[in-house]
């Protein structure tokens, strides 16, 4: 085998590994920069895009929940809102009184 022939044929070896080597990059998701070097590349898939739908729909009910809590939580520390929990607190003590005590009191 001549020199020319064994060019050659290591040209043909390095272009099979070169295209099988890039197929498979390609079913595993990878790209290449560049410079070359491998770069996981996002798939497109339609079930990714309905999880990433519903997990955005899932979080904005979450925020909502979060807020209506903080409002709740801060409405019952006004001043107004502790006067009217003790005046209720204070009507239901009048109401617990027997009769005859409230008769006593007047």
């Amino acid at each position: 085998m001549s020199f020319w022939t064994a060019i050659v044929v290591m040209a043909v070896v390095w272009g099979i590994v070169t295209i099988w080597t890039r197929r498979h990059d390609r079913e595993l998701g990878l790209t290449r920069d560049e410079d070359g070097n491998p770069v996981f590349a996002p798939r497109d898939e339609g079930g990714a895009r309905t999880e990433l739908e519903a997990a955005r729909r899932e979080l904005a009910d979450l925020r909502e929940r979060v807020k209506v809590l903080e409002r709740i939580a801060t409405d019952g520390n006004t001043s107004d809102a502790r006067e009217r929990a003790r005046i209720a607190a204070e009507i239901e003590a009048l109401r617990a009184l027997p009769a005859s005590q409230e008769d006593k009191s007047e």
